[in-house]
């Protein structure tokens, strides 16, 4: 196949995977195909207690990804850093630090080296306060760091690999179950609509009829979904038409978009098409070119580290150093839990220093307690 029809096919899957969560590691393994990579994942992280779930993965041995859990997580210097990337974006090793200092840290010595693996691309999918979702590819050493090449194919799969997780994350139908599945949403919380390429509704689930009596979020008029919010309208009415036309047309557009109530609630709204794939068959039951989901948004504050790297403007390393002063202690300790060299941290902590006028440890301990939320007991 061409890339064009490689991409088509596998963006079929990625979101035949929203709604059948056993596809997602045949998907992980057409990605790494498609991509270039010899390994790839699906998995969330804690920015606090930086403990990792693995959600799916294909071509990582299984004792590796629980020594990853168990231990090697914590002192992962790449994917910590992403935590204060945007949303989507893509990155490699270098993209975050200097490549060097990542060979020399604990991390690659002991778990990415006897591996084999050398670099990896990866994309923030989702994030919170505290918690963030991200996919990765890895490369070996035989294939060599991540190209140009490599970065631009995992840019073209994002948008709907980020698409197909979060809705994923409100639904979980098994395909076998694609048929019926209007029938299974009525215990889905979040509201669901079917709609035609016109935005004309075909089917709702119990919570959409709700949102639907109340008013305040989506009326219907001539028969047609239309947001109070006259923004979401027009970027929803491109999203359906675009559906009609199959999954790649779809693009980035219809990704989390926020849909405002009339009472100042705010929502957020994820379209799925459902013109191919095994989604067809929800699709075709209802003449129906999408399902929108509608779900109460959660608060967008942030957090008081992506606070201070802004406002200070830390470098990724920067930070890394300024939050392990925090939790561990003493520069040996961070050396130590870091996996970098006591003068790399003396380095990144002088410059610290510099950009936030301080000059002691204990002084910097005061300022990211001033940062810290309030409501956190």
């Amino acid at each position: 196949m061409s890339e064009a029809e490689q991409l088509s096919s596998l963006i079929g899957d990625i979101y035949d995977a929203a709604l059948d969560q056993s596809l997602w590691v045949d998907v992980l393994r057409r990605a790494m195909k498609f991509v270039g990579a010899q390994g790839s994942s699906l998995f969330s992280r804690d920015a606090v207690s930086k403990s990792a779930d693995i959600h799916h993965a294909f071509g990582v041995a299984p004792d590796y990804l629980q020594l990853y859990v168990d231990t090697y997580a914590r002192l992962d210097p790449s994917t910590m850093t992403m935590f204060f990337s945007e949303v989507g974006q893509v990155a490699s090793i270098v993209d975050q630090m200097v490549y060097d200092e990542f060979v020399k840290s604990r991390f690659y010595q002991e778990w990415a080296r006897p591996q084999g693996w050398v670099d990896c691309v990866q994309a923030l999918l989702d994030k919170s306060v505290t918690s963030f979702a991200l996919v990765n590819f890895v490369r070996n050493k035989a294939n060599g760091l991540v190209d140009d090449t490599m970065r631009q194919r995992t840019r073209l799969i994002v948008p709907h690999l980020r698409r197909a997780a979060l809705i994923g994350n409100v639904i979980d139908v098994k395909t076998a179950e694609a048929a019926t599945f209007a029938d299974a949403a009525d215990g889905i919380s979040a509201g669901m609509f079917f709609v035609d390429a016109s935005a004309h509704i075909v089917h709702a689930n119990a919570s959409g009829h709700a949102m639907l009596a109340q008013g305040s979020l989506l009326r219907v008029v001539d028969g047609k979904l239309v947001p109070n919010d006259a923004s979401a309208e027009q970027a929803l009415g491109e999203v359906y038409a675009m559906a009609d036309q199959g999954d790649a047309a779809v693009g980035i557009k219809g990704i989390a978009v926020p849909l405002m109530a009339l009472d100042g609630e705010r929502h957020v709204a994820h379209v799925l098409p459902l013109t191919s794939g095994a989604r067809r068959r929800a699709g075709t039951s209802y003449a129906a070119a999408a399902a929108l989901f509608v779900q109460k948004a959660a608060l967008d504050t942030p957090s008081p580290q992506e606070v201070i790297r802004k406002l200070y403007k830390l470098t990724p390393s920067e930070l890394r150093v300024l939050l392990a002063i925090m939790q561990v202690g003493s520069t040996p300790e961070v050396a130590e839990a870091l996996g970098i060299s006591e003068a790399t941290v003396k380095t990144h902590l002088h410059r610290v220093f510099a950009k936030t006028g301080t000059k002691r440890q204990a002084d910097l301990v005061k300022l990211v307690a001033g940062y810290a939320s309030p409501f956190v007991g």
